[in-house]
């Protein structure tokens, strides 16, 4: 398994901070509590009075959205979508726990947090512009192609994990009950994201431990060092 981005995007959004998280032993149900209270209290506790909008980390990534000629408030990266959510119904569905981990961390930081299925991802992912003929589907069982030039995840088989980035998941590497090993990405674009990201990773971490016993292995990616293998 290994993850990368492209020396493109590296290019194109230097201000990128990018970190992974590969886990084993993350099947079934956590044999402890997730703290996702803990987590959406501090998110929603950040949002007390003011919107997403406001969020450095939000505003990074609506930056990039524009700068990939996406209108950024009818696209939204995931952790922008999840705040909207919180804010406005003032909880997130229980999905997965493993997703549920992964969306209250991601709004506790206000950072996305992609979550893949290893043994569904094709032996890698690359995050590069699209050619166009990658095949994605939706969580709905429908193939879209994505548009030549926008950001996706890849794999070698030249199916896309995701579309418009950070914006929308597949559902051919999405987590299921049978889930046993896990990639998370993380990726960060504001002022503080050198330190965020490591924050991030930590935390789906102490998560994994807690629910799962699961040891993980992290690492921030740089364009020096870009690439993640397991």
């Amino acid at each position: 398994m290994f993850f990368e981005h492209s020396p493109q995007v590296w290019a194109q959004h230097p201000t990128l901070v990018a970190g992974v998280l590969y886990a084993e032993g993350v099947a079934g149900k956590p044999r402890a509590e997730l703290p996702l209270a803990e987590l959406l209290g501090s998110a929603r506790r950040r949002l007390d009075g003011t919107t997403e909008a406001a969020f450095a980390e939000i505003q990074a990534w609506r930056r990039a959205f524009g700068r990939m000629g996406l209108a950024p408030t009818r696209y939204r990266c995931a952790s922008e979508s999840l705040l909207r959510r919180l804010r406005t119904s003032g909880d997130l569905p229980r999905v997965h726990p493993l997703v549920d981990l992964g969306n209250a961390v991601s709004a506790a930081y206000a950072v996305p947090v992609g979550i893949l299925d290893v043994d569904r991802c094709g032996g890698g992912i690359e995050v590069r512009q699209a050619r166009g003929d990658e095949r994605y589907l939706t969580f709905g069982g429908v193939e879209e192609h994505p548009e030549p030039g926008e950001v996706i995840f890849v794999d070698p088989l030249g199916r896309a994990h995701a579309r418009r980035w950070t914006n929308r998941q597949s559902g051919w590497s999405a987590v299921g009950d049978d889930t046993r090993t896990v990639l998370v990405v993380v990726e960060a674009m504001h002022d503080a994201a050198g330190r965020d990201v490591p924050a991030v990773l930590d935390a789906l971490a102490a998560g994994l431990r807690h629910g799962w016993d699961a040891p993980a292995r992290t690492r921030v990616l740089t364009p020096e060092e870009p690439r993640f293998e397991a």
